[in-house]
């Protein structure tokens, strides 16, 4: 598992019932349930993968549609975390946190 998925994972872990944006680069990732939630309530398109033991399912969307896709989400009746990137980039793996929690 690559060192951004055990970031993702140790992130994820610690707001279960949330569904987690994750920020990479100029997209939010969504992995696993996350993933399928996020496109059945977007209408984004779903990638289901075997080439991780871990990530069966994954969607992503654009950093700019964020506040539309966590209006549908919430109104939907999701708990939303948005894990961003906290640090300018840089080579290796760059320091993420949530930086927001919805409905608050």
């Amino acid at each position: 598992m690559t060192t951004l998925l055990q970031q993702y994972f140790a992130i994820k872990a610690k707001y279960k019932d949330a569904v987690l944006l994750f920020r990479v680069g100029d997209f939010y990732e969504t992995f696993n349930e996350d993933a399928e939630t996020v496109s059945r309530i977007l209408g984004i398109t779903l990638v289901l993968t075997e080439q991780d033991p871990d990530i069966k399912a994954a969607a992503s969307l654009p950093h700019y549609n964020l506040d539309t896709a966590l209006h549908k989400l919430v109104k939907g009746g999701y708990k939303v975390g948005i894990c961003d990137q906290l640090e300018a980039p840089k080579a290796g793996t760059m320091k993420r946190g949530v930086t927001g929690l919805f409905p608050e």
